[in-house]
């Protein structure tokens, strides 16, 4: 039976040991109540672990950080800043794979810091608005902290038993939110093109931002579209409220949108509340190979930093700057690209700071994210190209062709050149 306790007597030096690893709800789930007590108090003990793969809450800076060795999956929102000062260990990683590596002890879990809903009549709490590696990290914990939110919905899904519960910290207060992006006319191009790929009973697989929100808004004369993905914002509302979001042509979880975390604004939340529509699943099903090979129609999108003229896929890293991570991208687009009548959308801008550099690139500055043996389409406001199937020379040709028109005189040099040598 869990202990419950204000947050004004949580206090974390007497349930923590030194050395610690601590693995806390990320995202829109983030548990910002023990985070703050984390800030606090965890310089009181030594050598405190936290493991988050994202955040939006804005509680992290050179500061606060002082408490605890932080790592994460990638530099994704508000950890990008933790990069940019040396205070963020990346661990390259699938979000797929950390669930199992925390079940397997590799990234370690002593404590879990959870934001969870109140309990139903049974005593389960939702997982609310984050579902992926939660219930991996309760049962590998030998402390769980869990923050129980009174506004958090309680969402169809994955839930945590409240005999679970080691400490339970009742709060009222608003969780994360996200607002939706300004979207620009760049943006709006870029997702004309995107849109293209998506016909009536789409299965759609997306993330939050410009690019994404854009595309959801071109797609209220389409009929029968369903939703299979790792994370959703606030654009999914309007689609279900426009009668376009029915999840009918499925052949699995028909009438149901699978997703494994809700990173919006109050206007989501409240409509996943106890709703129907939705499931929350961790991250073993939604990004599974078997699950996803289930779905035809799967249209995949994803985002990039650049891409080269073979197709590779960097979504990480600019030069020495950390600037995104693996995240879900390779078993999306995995799954998009088998998935019949289906695409792997990568989507980004042409260019970058200014206009002054181009997205398209002869050579990578980072790493490899998708291999060009997994890549599909790539899209810019320029056009798509289709690469799936295609050789080296034929890509190369097709990627000058969606590149800003300042670049595709130096571009197409390089393409000769791979068209010469033929790899």
């Amino acid at each position: 039976m869990s202990r419950n306790i204000t947050p004004e007597q949580l206090d974390l030096t007497a349930l923590l040991k030194p050395g610690d690893a601590i693995v806390m709800g990320q995202a829109c789930g983030e548990p910002t109540t023990l985070l703050e007590a984390l800030i606090k108090q965890g310089r009181h003990v030594d050598g405190l672990k936290l493991f988050i793969a994202t955040s939006f809450s804005g509680l992290f800076n050179a500061d606060t950080v002082d408490s605890f060795a932080l790592s994460s999956m990638g530099a994704i929102g508000a950890l990008r800043s933790m990069t940019k000062i040396g205070k963020l260990q990346v661990i390259p990683v699938h979000v797929s794979q950390v669930a199992p590596l925390i079940a397997a002890g590799i990234i370690p879990c002593d404590v879990a810091m959870v934001q969870l809903s109140p309990a139903d009549e049974k005593g389960d709490h939702s997982c609310g608005l984050i579902s992926d590696y939660v219930g991996a990290a309760v049962d590998k914990a030998r402390l769980v902290i869990a923050e129980i939110n009174q506004q958090v919905p309680f969402t169809p899904g994955e839930t945590v038993a409240g005999s679970d519960i080691d400490v339970a910290v009742p709060v009222d207060r608003c969780p994360v939110e996200v607002r939706p992006a300004t979207i620009s006319e760049l943006d709006e191009k870029i997702a004309r093109h995107c849109a293209e790929y998506i016909g009536d009973g789409s299965v759609i697989q997306t993330g939050v931002g410009a690019v994404p929100d854009a595309i959801l808004r071109l797609l209220h004369d389409r009929r029968d579209l369903g939703v299979h993905s790792g994370m959703l914002g606030d654009g999914l509302v309007d689609l279900a409220e426009a009668g376009v979001l029915t999840n009918a042509r499925k052949e699995i979880d028909q009438g149901i949108s699978i997703n494994g975390a809700l990173i919006g604004t109050r206007r989501l939340y409240d409509w996943a509340d106890r709703n129907p529509a939705i499931r929350m699943c961790a991250t073993s099903y939604t990004h599974d190979a078997a699950v996803l090979a289930q779905l035809s129609r799967l249209v995949t999108i994803n985002s990039a930093i650049e891409v080269d003229l073979t197709g590779q896929v960097n979504a990480e890293q600019s030069g020495a700057a950390y600037l995104g991570g693996t995240g879900g991208q390779v078993d999306f687009v995995r799954a998009g690209a088998r998935s019949p009548g289906g695409a792997a959308i990568t989507a980004l801008s042409a260019t970058a700071k200014g206009g002054t550099l181009s997205k398209i690139v002869s050579k990578l500055s980072g790493p490899v994210t998708t291999a060009r043996t997994e890549v599909d389409v790539i899209v810019t406001e320029y056009g798509s190209a289709e690469l799936k199937g295609q050789p080296l020379a034929e890509r190369a040709r097709r990627l000058v062709a969606i590149a800003h028109p300042d670049f595709r005189e130096e571009l197409d040099r390089e393409a000769h050149i791979i068209s010469a040598r033929g790899y």
